[in-house]
């Protein structure tokens, strides 16, 4: 069985870097799969560990002249996201003050240059050279370490191609500081390009600086998931209430939560009761009363009561560590329209460099003046252009985005596979039973004969299935207690498999069942047979109540319609999706569920093995489907479709057999997730066609081919920023998923 590993890894900067990481990962023996992200990063492999090892993992990705540690688990999940923000927060500093400086620098070289410094003015292009060299060591030192390193290990990426560009203007203008007089002597101006190289760099590494702020706010819904964890607990030690840190608290503890607190960790209710505000993990905006046995999330806000509660899981187990790891998952896995940009970074690099090459040869042999100094600054502008940063950053910017805003909703997205899949879904298969509906009967009508007393008849029948162990008893039950009736006690009770259940409550017989039950007993159900037929139409399961041997009235129970669930299908057939429920459950009944909600399609009487087969049928006709099921029972279904979407509450999320988990008991938000991953797949395709055309436009202009037409040519400074330009545009398109309407009007 395959282990999956996710870890860091440093000193990736475009597409170019994280596909040599990829391979490098591939070909390592024991790895099945591999995914390497550039935006967070990371590496997440899958791997045989009988194979291979994470020490051997890590070994391979430093041997291509990157970084990698294995990862460390944190039990604090909003500390360790503080530290990565922390970090990030100093990247950016760093590189924005680099880019300032060196602006500044380049700036003040540039007026400098427009003196006129040449033969004439030795010492002050030797002071120039002296302070290139220096914003080179200092500001750009990791282009030229990192493009070093990629040499070394037989690959080349974007700092190669920012060295290459840099690197030969410097030695360039070095050469014509050093020894001005073989210019001369040639009849040529020994030009000096350093406030080029300087504002090069500086524009480089403002366009990262903007890139790793615009990169910020794309994770900004995890973090903000991890800050909702409260720092200590108030637990009962020794007969004590005690404050301490969120670390400090063991299984089992009891806890107090008061009202307006956030609670600290996964518990079970004691004593009290409260309303609890679970949005932040389900999307949900209205509370969820709780009380004794209720389950409670750690990082939910207590909305009313004080109530104390048992401690069960914590650190890496909590139900907010599972979500916020299945979230760190999915943003580290790619998306299959990336492979387009990992076949085209595979050889991008050393095709710019011979665009580089031709592109000085041609101006060299066909310009009439000055051939060398102008190709030598078109071939430096297509090295400095062609940099594939937006390239890398196409596809995983719009997919780290889209799966925050789906975890913002309380929707769980497992990876770009299953987005891109979402995206294509044009059939939706709906389980019914807890899906459509809410999974647990109740009692939907009480009929009682002219002369009898309704809530008479409902402590007579509930006292009497208070004894039963059949599934429809507990709806009764439920209905009297939910009304304030006492129960009485049960005598001679008696069940009778098929028919339905007989007892003396206090001096009374009672009797409840189908139509076969009062008949035995002599007892005539043709009064009410014309409303149990009615309520069977509507696919409800109507019980007989005879009293002392007496027709009395009757009972319908049924599996009700969630609330949400028609306003759920008609956004479905807004989307255009063809809606289909299956069901175990007779014809009748699911035909009634279905005509309710506006279904056209339904297919009952299935087994699990049934579903499965259905859905092969459905997708053997081209269709793409979607199963949407409760994730457990409906695990053959879901694993069937093209896409396996689970709803279930947010305490049995790592039970969820779905590629998508919908964290609360809603249909509405697995429309939300269609119109989600739609409209990521159109923001990575125009991500992906903005970042080709750029270089498609871009390389052949800065290789001077308007230059016959239009006199136009593109310097290596115009280069550089362009360059940075595009990375920040391609984050900053992604972005707008942020803004994305998922409500049930949209």
């Amino acid at each position: 069985m395959s282990v999956q590993l996710t870890f860091p890894v440093s000193g990736m900067s475009c597409a170019g870097c994280q596909a040599h990481v990829q391979r490098a990962l591939e070909h390592t023996p024991g790895v099945e799969r591999a995914a390497v992200n550039l935006l967070l990063h990371s590496a997440s492999v899958a791997y045989d560990p009988a194979k291979t090892s994470p020490e051997r993992l890590i070994a391979a990705v430093r041997a291509t002249g990157y970084g990698a540690e294995l990862p460390v688990a944190r039990a604090d999940l909003g500390r360790e996201e503080a530290e990565r923000e922390q970090a990030a927060v100093a990247e950016f500093h760093e590189l924005k003050v680099k880019a300032l400086a060196s602006l500044a620098i380049g700036i003040a070289v540039m007026a400098l240059g427009m003196l006129g410094i040449g033969a004439g003015q030795p010492a002050l292009a030797w002071v120039l050279l002296a302070v290139t060299a220096a914003v080179m060591g200092w500001a750009g030192r990791h282009f030229y370490v990192r493009a070093w390193n990629a040499f070394r290990h037989h690959a080349a990426d974007m700092n190669t191609l920012i060295a290459l560009g840099t690197g030969a203007a410097f030695l360039f203008s070095a050469f014509a500081t050093v020894a001005p007089g073989v210019f001369v002597r040639r009849g040529m101006t020994p030009e000096l390009y350093y406030e080029a190289v300087i504002i090069i760099l500086a524009l480089i590494l403002l366009g990262n600086a903007l890139e790793a702020r615009a990169k910020r706010q794309t994770s900004a819904a995890l973090r903000a998931l991890t800050r909702l964890q409260p720092d200590t607990a108030r637990v009962i030690r020794d007969g004590q209430e005690r404050e301490l840190p969120l670390e400090a608290v063991r299984q089992g503890d009891v806890f107090v939560v008061r009202p307006g607190e956030r609670i600290p960790v996964d518990g079970v209710i004691l004593e009290g009761s409260s309303a609890v505000d679970e949005s932040m993990l389900t999307g949900e905006s209205l509370p969820v009363e709780k009380g004794p046995g209720s389950v409670v999330i750690g990082a939910t806000l207590n909305s009313t009561g004080m109530f104390r509660a048992r401690a069960t899981t914590l650190g890496g187990e909590s139900v907010l560590a599972r979500i916020v790891q299945l979230l760190r998952d999915a943003q580290g896995t790619r998306a299959p329209l990336a492979r387009l940009a990992d076949r085209i970074s595979a050889v991008f690099v050393p095709v710019v460099i011979a665009l580089a090459i031709t592109t000085f040869v041609a101006w060299y042999l066909l310009a009439g003046h000055a051939p060398l100094l102008r190709a030598f600054s078109a071939a430096v502008s297509v090295l400095i252009i062609a940099c594939p940063c937006a390239m890398g950053l196409a596809v995983p910017t719009a997919m780290m985005v889209a799966t925050g805003r789906g975890a913002e909703l309380g929707v769980l997205i497992k990876g770009g596979e299953a987005l891109e899949r979402a995206g294509r879904v044009d059939t939706v298969v709906l389980d019914k039973t807890g899906t459509v509906t809410e999974g647990k009967p109740a009692v939907t009508d009480v009929v009682s004969l002219p002369g009898r007393d309704e809530a008479e008849l409902i402590v007579l029948v509930a006292s009497l299935e208070a004894a039963s162990e059949h599934p429809l008893a507990a709806a009764i039950v439920a209905l009297a207690h939910a009304r304030g009736l006492a129960l009485a006690p049960v005598r001679e009770f008696r069940a009778i498999p098929g028919r339905g259940a007989t007892g003396r409550v206090g001096s009374t017989q009672v009797s409840v069942g189908n139509p076969a039950l009062l008949r035995e007993a002599g007892i005539d159900p043709a009064p009410l047979a014309a409303a149990a037929d009615r309520l069977a139409a509507l696919g409800r399961t109507a019980m007989f109540l005879a009293v002392d041997g007496q027709l009395a009235g009757l009972l319908a129970v049924a599996d009700p319609i969630r609330p949400t669930s028609q306003r759920a299908i008609e956004r479905f057939r807004r989307l255009g999706l063809e809606v289909v429920m299956l069901s175990g459950d007779q014809q009748t009944t699911a035909e009634a569920v279905a005509r309710q909600i506006g279904i056209g399609r339904v297919v009952a009487g299935l087994s699990p093995q049934g579903k499965v087969d259905e859905i092969g049928r459905l997708r053997a006709a081209g269709r793409v489907v979607a199963m949407v099921g409760d994730g457990i029972n409906d695990a053959p279904a879901l694993a069937a479709a093209d896409l396996g979407i689970a709803m279930g509450g947010g305490a049995d999320v790592t039970a969820q057999a779905g590629d998508v988990v919908v964290m609360r008991n809603d249909l509405l938000p697995v429309a939300g997730v269609v119109t989600l991953a739609r409209r990521t797949i159109q923001v990575m395709r125009q991500n992906l066609f903005w970042a080709f055309i750029y270089n498609v436009i871009g390389i052949p202009i800065a290789a001077g081919v308007l230059y016959p037409a239009f006199g136009l040519l593109l310097s290596p400074v115009l280069a550089s920023a362009a360059m940075a330009m595009s990375s920040v545009s391609v984050v900053g398109n992604s972005l707008r998923l942020r803004k994305l309407q998922l409500t049930a009007d949209s």
